[in-house]
């Protein structure tokens, strides 16, 4: 009786053990294997996988269906058609449907297309990794590119279904020039990057991209008249994280019990963008932590917008902005969230700041893979010269914005 006594729990002991060991293979194998949409790795989910464990291919997808209200002031009006609520009504944001997987032990790939958009965009990612070692990675093809977290995190997992004003709206600047203003975000690019994780907490990626976004699939740059370099985007980003990788995610019901840290630097500079209109160097630093059941966020980011010397426009032009948002599981199923959000549009040489307070909740439907978002959105001006300042400073954003989003993913 006391050998029995002695080897049961033993052999509990030892499978447990094994258990542990076999899960942490299972997340291992495939750790490295990414959609960027949902959340595929240490996952069985619907995936197929060779006998001998050297080939896995896991197809995703990922619906995210909204209803949208806009409510624009009156400036910006057309005098014939005074109506305040416009770009209102349902969307389908993303429609997406495409696979992740590994081959060979040492190289990944991912290819993703949107239905929900047109041209070139509806190849929103396709690439592929080879994984030398944790410390040194190559990743070649459509991606995001190294600088905003809201971007690097993943799409179904974040804690608002609208990315912040700052990142998404266009500069204001006071010439009528042939080009696009530039996003402070840079987004997804066709390009090559070395990333890597040394010790499970320092992080790096360095790239050389395009520069032309999401919107262009093709080779159309050219040779930088000013600098005499390739027409590119030269980006890159440092991440610390103390106490191990920080997630992907902005809060997820499956990670509840977790706690991590990081703060990341990162740069890029866009030589000749916008179809040779600018040089435009940005700069960001960010701090991110997530602790059991809070999440919190906090980034800063300056551009500078120099033009090109044919532009014959001799001033340079400095923006900046930033955001701070944080998210709590008030229940297993339920996060609440708000974001204050603020951007210097009209550059450093003009008095006035645009400033958005917003609030949200997530509920996740568990066992069917749903999550709910709501969001409302406040548009506010403060420090502005005059009132002129004021009214063009804001055009074509909305006043008041709410968002509900459905989303559905495997």
């Amino acid at each position: 009786m006391k050998f029995r006594a002695i080897l049961i729990p033993c052999l509990l002991f030892t499978l447990s053990l094994a258990a542990q060991e076999k899960t942490e293979e299972v997340k291992n194998h495939d750790k490295y294997i990414e959609s960027d949409v949902i959340p595929l790795a240490g996952k069985k989910g619907f995936s197929f996988e060779s006998k001998a464990g050297d080939f896995t291919f896991k197809p995703f997808v990922l619906v995210q269906a909204s209803a949208k209200y806009n409510y624009y002031d009156d400036e910006g009006l057309e005098l014939a058609d005074q109506d305040n609520v416009a770009n209102s009504g349902f969307e389908v944001g993303n429609a997406l449907i495409g696979f992740a997987g590994k081959a060979f032990d040492k190289v990944t790939f991912n290819m993703t297309l949107n239905a929900a958009q047109s041209g070139d965009a509806l190849l929103q990612q396709a690439w592929v990794d080879l994984n030398l070692k944790d410390e040194l990675r190559f990743r070649v093809g459509k991606f995001k590119t190294p600088y905003n977290q809201a971007y690097l995190v993943t799409l179904g997992e974040t804690l608002f279904p609208t990315l912040p004003l700052s990142l998404t709206t266009p500069v204001n600047i006071p010439y009528s020039i042939n080009s696009v203003n530039p996003n402070i975000a840079t987004g997804f690019d066709l390009g090559v990057q070395v990333h890597g994780l040394l010790r499970n907490k320092w992080e790096y990626r360095v790239g050389i991209f395009n520069g032309t976004g999401i919107n262009v699939n093709g080779a159309k740059k050219t040779m930088s008249d000013d600098l005499g370099i390739p027409s590119l985007l030269y980006a890159g980003r440092f991440a610390y994280m103390p106490k191990g990788v920080m997630p992907t995610h902005q809060g997820s019901p499956d990670d509840l019990n977790n706690n991590k840290f990081m703060v990341a630097v990162s740069t890029s500079y866009n030589v000749e963008a916008n179809w040779q209109a600018s040089n435009d160097l940005r700069v960001g630093g960010e701090f991110s932590y997530l602790y059991n059941r809070l999440y919190f966020t906090a980034e800063a980011y300056w551009l500078n917008m120099k033009f090109v010397k044919k532009q014959q426009i001799a001033p340079a032009y400095n923006f900046w902005g930033g955001y701070i948002q944080g998210g709590y599981f008030v229940t297993d199923k339920m996060q609440l969230a708000a974001r204050y959000d603020f951007f210097d549009r009209n550059s450093s040489k003009t008095d006035g700041i645009l400033n958005a307070p917003s609030v949200g909740f997530n509920y996740f439907i568990a066992g069917y893979n749903l999550k709910l978002q709501a969001m409302y959105q406040y548009l506010g001006k403060w420090g502005h010269e005059n009132q002129m300042e004021r009214d063009n400073d804001d055009l074509g954003l909305a006043q008041h914005f709410a968002q509900v989003m459905l989303q559905f993913s495997f």
